[in-house]
């Protein structure tokens, strides 16, 4: 337990310059009188490592020494390089990036962690993602990217649907979420997200921004979904399903628009099983159910049965009408 916290103590003040023995107490949860025990420690051990009281002191290491990694843990090795997300880092810019970074931990681990990390890459590989879908054309990623890291203005004409709206914002945050990147940005006092993939120009101003010290990434985007699903309410749909079938359901649907299923007792006479189906976004899963084909029948609500077969029925047109035209 020391060593390991003697191994943290060195790559704070390796990362950071210098601390306070305070600093350092409340970085690792211990007492001062411990950090002073630790840098005494340290300093027997050869490390050139030194303490100054005073208003102005701390502890620090002498200009210019660096410690290699060999403090690392396996568990460490392994999840640095399982982090690595060679899709989205690659979208960033990035890509080059992080290859370079992980060859030259490799290279400063011991020989035990450098065949343990190894062995996970050549076992081990992330997808950020999922299947049967292309990821987002996010052409002026890296410069959101940039800007986002710089504090750099930015002037984006934006795909909003119906038309394309300019807009100049003050980007605070990327975030990929779900195979697509989103960021985070300050308009006219407000705070807004947008997708990357919709923007169609992006120009750097030129101008820096002071970027608001509370901002909290992580907690704006966790508060911001959870409002964004409260807002759209589930529905539910009775449907009926040929034998065999049932287990295909979720795939073909979606997590993201089936949140629920329920079985309900059999009808007399019907092989067919029926289920209570909780659904997000009743637009959207329309277009889902119908691509169930004929081997799934909605029976409740009579609205949305309605609303299917009229969408079953404009798709035969458009089909039949194309086939006329060939």
């Amino acid at each position: 337990m020391r060593a390991s916290r003697l191994v943290s103590l060195l790559l704070l003040l390796q990362a950071r310059g210098g601390m306070t023995a305070s600093e350092l107490a409340r970085e690792l949860e211990v007492s001062e009188r411990t950090i002073y025990r630790d840098v005494d420690a340290l300093s027997a051990a050869g490390v050139p490592i030194y303490a100054e009281r005073g208003p102005l002191g701390g502890v620090r290491l002498v200009e210019g020494y660096r410690t290699r990694l060999t403090g690392m843990t396996a568990d460490e090795a392994e999840a640095l390089f399982l982090s690595g997300v060679p899709g989205p880092a690659a979208q960033l810019g990035l890509g080059t990036v992080v290859a370079a970074a992980q060859l030259k931990v490799l290279a400063a681990l011991p020989t035990e962690l450098r065949a343990r990390a190894s062995r996970l890459v050549e076992r081990f590989h992330l997808d950020a993602a999922v299947w049967f879908k292309p990821g987002d054309r996010v052409e002026h990623l890296p410069l959101i990217a940039e800007a986002v890291w710089e504090s750099r203005r930015l002037r984006i004409d934006y795909h909003r649907g119906d038309r394309i709206v300019e807009r100049t914002l003050d980007p605070l945050g990327l975030v990929l979420k779900g195979g697509a990147w989103y960021f985070v940005a300050m308009v006219d006092g407000q705070t807004r997200t947008y997708r990357a993939s919709r923007v169609v120009r992006a120009e750097d101003t030129g101008e820096n921004f002071n970027r608001p010290p509370d901002f909290d990434l992580p907690g704006f985007w966790a508060d911001t979904t959870a409002a964004y699903e409260r807002e759209h309410p589930e529905t539910e749909v009775t449907i009926r399903v040929a034998p065999g079938h049932g287990g295909s359901l979720r795939d073909l649907i979606g997590d993201d628009v089936l949140t629920g299923v329920e079985a309900l007792p059999a009808q007399d006479g019907d092989e067919w099983t029926h289920l209570r189906l909780r659904l997000r976004w009743p637009d959207e899963a329309l277009g889902r159910l119908l691509g169930l084909g004929a081997d799934f029948e909605v029976l409740e609500p009579a609205e949305m049965r309605r609303e299917l077969v009229a969408l079953a029925r404009a798709t035969l047109e458009r089909h039949a009408a194309a086939g006329a035209d060939g």
